[in-house]
């Protein structure tokens, strides 16, 4: 059992007032966390599993008067796979109104549908966590640095999801393989746009082989036949279903730097090298600088985000190829880091970089050094 970095943070806003939301992928832990902090709570609590069709009638369009009698004496209600809720704003509004003594804790796996069905009947009611496959601190704080370390080139290719940590590898094969078939497409396909799913794998593939690279949506649209407004349609649901996410240039003061590209990062490697049906290790690939700069840009968002720091990630280019592969900006202070895969060498920023940012804190992260930046 990995003790997960957002509970502290979870636990923390318990009875203040707001319901409590916690978006995420399939199989990242989310009912696992929920029923860790139920254990962890005084008093009489609920746990509502969504997936019953009971429990989704028993939530669904009913007066505060009923909800009270369902929750009866419980200090805090777990409404688990809140998406499948019909009108579960509207529910989670009541109780948050009319039940303020209940603590609601409500999970999802799907934020595009959860997020349009609570974002308004819930505004100023609501504290919002995002829980993602396990943080490489979450695995630090459970294993130590030398463990750490000696299983980073297999997590590289695998990735970091509980189930795929805790099994072997050919188990983890399994695992990774059930993940990106029907656990991977199953809330996608139920947007009402996404219509074609064979068009949704094929574009994911084009992605998978993109990491590291910038993404153009007029090039992958040609690639799959299609116009550039459905490839911006599937890419959102696919960032919103917490498969992908998209890292945007960063640029304040040269002319020469890139303002709009966007480069398109998966949220576990082991999905990334899965759907490409590519497990083999490290030493037989031609790709490893492309997933040490995913693993890398993935394993500091979650850091930062497990902290709720206040920062904006991006990277950095000019028309002149001139890059850096990740910026972080915190309330104007930056740090810059270069990622290479071969430790030992020196790297410095590009000069434009560094005249025009001077203040900027700049990294090599490597092999030797990397958990000093994502642990």
């Amino acid at each position: 059992m990995y003790e997960r970095s957002i509970k502290n943070n979870i636990q923390s806003k318990l009875f203040q007032g707001r319901a409590l939301i916690v978006y995420g992928a399939r199989q990242t832990g989310k009912t696992t966390l929920a029923k860790q902090i139920l254990e962890e709570t005084t008093g009489k609590t609920l746990y509502m599993n969504c997936d019953e069709p009971d429990v989704r009638l028993a939530l669904s369009g009913r007066s505060s008067t009923e909800l009270k009698a369902w929750v009866g004496a419980a200090r805090l209600l777990v409404i688990d796979e809140a998406q499948r809720v019909e009108n579960i704003g509207l529910t989670l509004k009541l109780m948050v109104d009319e039940i303020p003594e209940v603590q609601v804790l409500a999970t999802g796996s799907s934020s595009f549908t959860l997020a349009n069905r609570i974002q308004e009947p819930l505004t100023g009611r609501k504290f919002v966590f995002h829980l993602h496959p396990l943080s490489t601190r979450e695995l630090l704080n459970e294993e130590g640095r030398l463990e750490t370390q000696r299983l980073m080139k297999r997590r590289l290719i695998f990735g970091q999801y509980p189930d795929v940590v805790r099994a072997g590898e050919r188990d983890a094969v399994d695992i990774l393989r059930e993940l990106t078939g029907s656990y991977l497409y199953q809330d996608i396909l139920m947007w009402k746009d996404i219509r074609k799913p064979e068009l949704l794998d094929r574009l994911l593939r084009a992605l998978a082989l993109q990491i590291g690279n910038e993404v153009s949506y007029n090039e992958l649209a040609q690639t799959l036949g299609v116009d550039k407004n459905t490839v911006s349609t599937y890419l959102d649901v696919l960032e919103q279903a917490f498969v992908v996410f998209r890292l945007n240039s960063f640029s304040r003061n040269l002319r020469t730097e890139l303002r709009k590209s966007r480069k398109i990062y998966f949220w576990d490697n082991g999905i990334r090298n899965a759907l490409l049906n590519n497990l083999n290790p490290v030493e037989l690939r031609n790709d490893v600088c492309a997933l040490w700069e995913n693993f890398l840009v993935v394993e500091r968002i979650k850091r930062q985000q497990n902290e709720r720091s206040l920062f904006q990630p991006y990277f950095w280019r000019t028309h002149q190829q001139q890059e850096i592969d990740y910026i972080e900006d915190q309330n104007g202070a930056l740090l810059a880091a270069e990622f290479k895969w071969k430790a030992g060498q020196k790297s410095r920023a590009p000069k434009a970089f560094q005249t025009t940012y001077s203040s900027a804190e700049f990294l090599r992260v490597d092999p030797e050094n990397w958990l000093d930046f994502v642990g």
